[in-house]
């Protein structure tokens, strides 16, 4: 999914990944939205946008994990937690996920800046599958 350089593409990519994962948990669909909506955010923020005006969004769902990426046209900086205070108004993406993602991490390449998050794992948060919702 492309969506423009712009504050608003937050919600966008929130509803987008929503769809996307809809056959997984609740759980694991809130927080691969609330993981791609800092990625977004952060890329708006810190990075310049892809031609076009865009950022990037990917989504993969796999056996073991759901991957999240965007692809902005880089930064100065290498994105990184930072450790806000608590009268900051800001600063706790990265953090938000680092603390919701098994891992997460940046690569670059010839199209810019990807910075990209797995969480899961998969086959347990499968909505209705076995395990899921079931006494033990």
């Amino acid at each position: 999914m492309r969506v423009a350089h712009h504050a608003r593409s937050a919600a966008l990519v929130r509803r987008w990944l929503a769809e996307q994962l809809s056959g997984l948990s609740s759980e694991l669909v809130a927080d691969a939205t609330m993981v791609g909506t800092e990625l977004v955010a952060n890329a708006i923020r810190h990075a310049t946008p892809l031609p076009g005006g865009v950022v990037s969004v990917g989504c993969e769902v796999t056996d073991t994990h759901v991957e999240i990426s965007v692809t902005d046209g880089g930064a100065d900086t290498t994105p990184k937690p930072r450790q806000a205070t608590m009268e900051d108004v800001d600063g706790r993406g990265l953090t938000i996920v680092d603390a919701l993602a098994q891992r997460w991490g940046v690569r670059m390449g010839n199209d810019g800046q990807s910075v990209w998050a797995w969480l899961g794992p998969v086959r347990a948060a499968l909505s209705g599958g076995p395990g899921v919702g079931s006494a033990a």
